[in-house]
C-alpha cells in the first residue's frame, strides 16, 4: 500500500523465511548465543560467506548438527506429503464406494417400485440406504481433513525447498535430424516434379545476366536454391547446344555455375545453401581473384561437358534415325538393299549405275 509518504511495506512485516541458521550456525555452539557475532541478518551475504568459509575450521560440531536437523526437516516435510498422498487416496476410495453404493440402492429402489417386495430385498434396502449414509458422513470427513491440511500447508514456514517451484521443465537440443538416404527412383521422381512446378521460373533465373538481378531474383525465389535447379539448367544448356545456340548456352552455364557455387558453399559452411547464398555475391561482386579465376575455371569445365553430352545426344540420335531407315529398307528376306549393293564388287556395281529401278 503507497501512502504520501512512500511505499508502506507493512503487509511483510511477518514474513519467516526458514534457513535453519537459527539453530544451525556454528555460533551457537561457541558462544551460547544465537547470531551473537554480528549484526547482520541471517540471511545476508556476509553471514553465509562467514558461515561457510570461517566457522566449519572454528567448530567441529557444526557439520553434524547441520546434517541432522537438515534431515529432521526433509522428515518432516516427506510425512507432510504422505499424509496428503494418503488423504487423496482415502477421498477417491471413498466416492469410489459411494458411487458403488448408490447404484445398488437405485436398483433396489427401482424393484421395489415394480412391486418386487419381500423381506430380503428389504433387508438388502436397508442395508445399503446405511452404507450410503455412512459413506456420505465420511465424504464429508475427508472433505474437512482435506482443508485442515490446506491451512497447515499455508502455515508452514518457507525454507530453501518450498520457497519457490519449478513452473515448468524442458530441454531442447538442437540436434540435426538423420536425413533418410534417397534411392535414384526417389531423386528422378523428385527432380521431375521440382521441374514440372518451377520450369518457368528456372529459365528465367537462367537468362539473368548481371549480379544484382540474379541476387534479387534468388531472394525473392530461396526455393531455386537446390540440386534441381542446378540440374535442370544443365539440361537446358545441352538443349541449346544440340541446336547450335551457342551463346545461349553459354549464357545458362554461367547460370548454373552460380547455383553450384552456392551449394558448395552451403556445404563448406554446414549451412542451408538457402541461407548463405548472399554471401557467395559478396565474395564474387568483390572482385575476389582466386574465387573469381575458380568460378571462371568451373564454367569453363561445364560448358566442355555441355558439347561432349550433345554430341554424344546427337550421335545417338543419328544411330536411331539410321536405324529406322534401315529398317524400312529391308526386304520380304530381310535383306537391306544398301548394304547388298555396298557387298557387290566394283565391276557388279557398274551394271546399277544410271538405273533406276522402279516396284509396281
Amino acid at each position: 500500500m503507497s501512502t504520501g509518504a512512500g511505499i508502506d511495506y507493512s503487509a511483510w512485516d511477518h514474513i519467516y523465511v526458514s534457513d535453519d541458521e537459527d539453530v544451525t550456525n556454528p555460533w551457537a555452539f561457541l558462544l551460547g548465543g544465537q547470531n551473537t557475532f554480528c549484526s547482520c541478518p541471517p540471511s545476508t551475504s556476509i553471514h553465509y560467506l562467514i558461515s561457510v568459509l570461517v566457522l566449519p575450521s572454528a567448530s567441529p560440531n557444526w557439520g553434524r548438527a547441520d546434517r541432522h536437523l537438515l534431515e529432521a526437516r526433509l522428515e518432516r516435510m516427506v510425512e507432510f506429503q504422505q499424509r496428503g498422498e494418503d488423504l487423496d487416496n482415502n477421498v477417491l476410495e471413498c466416492k469410489r464406494l459411494l458411487e458403488e453404493a448408490q447404484g445398488r440402492l437405485k436398483e433396489l429402489e427401482e424393484g421395489r417400485n415394480e412391486g418386487e417386495e419381500d423381506e430380503e430385498r428389504e433387508a438388502e434396502l436397508k442395508k445399503v440406504q446405511a452404507e450410503v449414509k455412512k459413506l456420505k458422513k465420511d465424504e464429508k470427513s475427508f472433505e474437512k481433513m482435506t482443508e485442515k491440511l490446506r491451512r497447515e500447508e499455508k502455515k508452514l514456514p518457507w525454507d530453501v525447498d518450498t520457497i519457490s517451484k519449478e513452473g515448468f521443465s524442458k530441454s531442447v537440443l538442437n540436434i540435426k535430424p538423420v536425413t533418410k538416404e534417397e534411392t535414384e527412383e526417389e531423386k528422378v521422381e523428385k527432380h521431375k516434379t521440382f521441374v514440372e512446378k518451377y520450369a518457368k521460373e528456372i529459365k528465367h533465373f537462367g537468362m539473368m545476366r548481371r549480379w544484382d538481378d540474379s541476387q534479387k531474383y534468388l531472394s525473392d525465389n530461396t526455393h531455386l536454391v537446390c540440386e534441381e535447379t542446378a540440374n535442370c539448367l544443365v539440361v537446358i544448356c545441352i538443349d541449346f547446344e544440340i541446336d547450335e545456340k551457342h551463346a545461349l548456352m553459354e549464357q545458362v552455364a554461367h547460370q548454373a555455375i552460380v547455383v553450384q557455387f552456392i551449394l558448395d558453399l552451403g556445404r563448406t559452411l554446414k549451412v542451408d545453401a538457402r541461407g548463405c547464398f548472399r554471401q557467395f555475391f559478396s565474395k564474387i561482386k568483390t572482385a575476389d581473384k582466386p574465387y573469381v579465376d575458380a568460378f571462371d575455371h568451373e564454367l569453363e569445365l561445364l560448358k566442355e561437358r555441355i558439347r561432349s553430352c550433345a554430341q554424344i545426344r546427337m550421335d545417338s540420335a543419328m544411330k536411331e534415325l539410321e536405324g529406322e531407315e534401315r529398317q524400312k529398307r529391308l526386304g520380304p528376306g530381310g535383306l537391306d538393299p544398301v548394304a547388298v549393293y555396298e557387298s557387290l564388287p566394283k565391276i557388279s556395281k557398274l551394271f546399277f549405275v544410271g538405273f533406276e529401278v522402279s516396284v509396281y
